[in-house]
């Protein structure tokens, strides 16, 4: 933090923190990585408000 502060770059630092905060979590934000697997391969993707796995109908196919 003091780095970054003092306008230091410490990219090693921060990518190694930023992992080991990711690795950690027990919810990530990939919300928009869901969406896209979703858009492009037809996958589903699971809520956490409700049970179970969605597909959203992206487009109409004519």
């Amino acid at each position: 933090a003091l780095a970054i502060k003092a306008g230091v770059a410490c990219p090693g630092f921060s990518s190694a923190i930023t992992y080991y905060d990711q690795y950690r979590s027990a919810h990530l934000p990939a919300n928009i990585i869901q969406a896209q697997r979703d858009y492009f391969g037809a996958h589903t993707y699971e809520r956490t408000d409700r049970e179970g796995v969605y597909h959203y109908e992206w487009y109409h196919e004519e």
